[in-house]
């Protein structure tokens, strides 16, 4: 499949979303928990998914999907869809715009190409590893390019929450690396790895994320220029994740991050 030829049927895929989160933004809506843990999913969620999987689907009946709100399908195909209808639920229902519909496509379980739509504010980021873009309101495309922020003591960091992480040991390591950055940034959700391919942050520092969360950003981050993968190992779908402006900065995080 070629890039080029996909990137409409993306678009397509990012309008109905866009169109379904922005109905439901700031308006009430039943919240629920997926788990004990407070976890929250709401309609405007599953009925985004739904809707993306009808489509996809629709065009490509042999392709496999992985879905926050739906699981898996398909999963020995060649091609394999990852969704997040809604990347940062709980700034949604809070009514902060940092949420983004996520939507990414592997080719032979890699990041083939990715897409990150934001239906209130109309921003819509796109990538293949190789070129990154944005756009507003569908008007003027931009090349996105990360900084040229190269040491720690000159990064801006940034982390959703340390309440996030997976275990103390990841909140002691993140304490090691934030103790040299030039300032820290919380909150943010996907806008985060967004603000790095743009160049307004120089890495994001995560635990305890799961595929939906990161891969359909992978291209987009890689497109831009962005070093990206485990704080140790080069596991970059699920876990801990370490995206950096570029690797001289990686590899100073990663020695912070494991006390080195």
């Amino acid at each position: 499949m070629n890039q080029a030829d996909l990137l409409p049927f993306f678009h397509e895929l990012a309008d109905i979303a866009d169109e379904i989160t922005a109905r439901y933004f700031r308006e009430p809506i039943k919240v629920q928990s997926k788990t004990e843990k407070f976890d929250p999913v709401t309609q405007a969620d599953q009925e985004t998914e739904h809707a993306i999987r009808t489509l996809i689907m629709r065009k490509y009946p042999d392709h496999g999907i992985i879905g926050e709100e739906f699981g898996t399908i398909n999963e020995n195909a060649d091609y394999i869809w990852v969704l997040d209808p809604i990347d940062g639920t709980r700034a949604f229902i809070g009514g902060i715009p940092t949420w983004g519909t996520l939507i990414g496509l592997l080719h032979m379980g890699k990041p083939f190409m990715g897409m990150a739509s934001q239906g209130f504010t109309q921003e819509r980021w796109w990538g293949d590893g190789a070129t990154a873009f944005f756009s507003h309101k569908k008007a003027t495309t931009k090349r996105l390019q990360t900084s040229n922020i190269t040491h720690i003591s000159d990064a801006i960091l940034a982390t959703t929450s340390p309440d996030l992480f997976a275990t103390p040991n990841d909140f002691t390591a993140f304490n090691a690396a934030k103790s040299i950055a030039k300032s820290v940034r919380y909150g943010g959700d996907f806008y985060n790895y967004i603000s790095l391919c743009m160049g307004n942050t120089d890495a994001v520092v995560e635990s305890g994320l799961k595929p939906y969360d990161i891969l359909p950003l992978i291209p987009i981050l890689e497109g831009a220029g962005a070093i990206i993968s485990g704080w140790s190992t080069q596991n970059n779908t699920s876990g801990q994740v370490l995206a950096s402006a570029n690797i001289q900065l990686h590899k100073q995080l990663q020695l912070a991050l494991n006390n080195q």
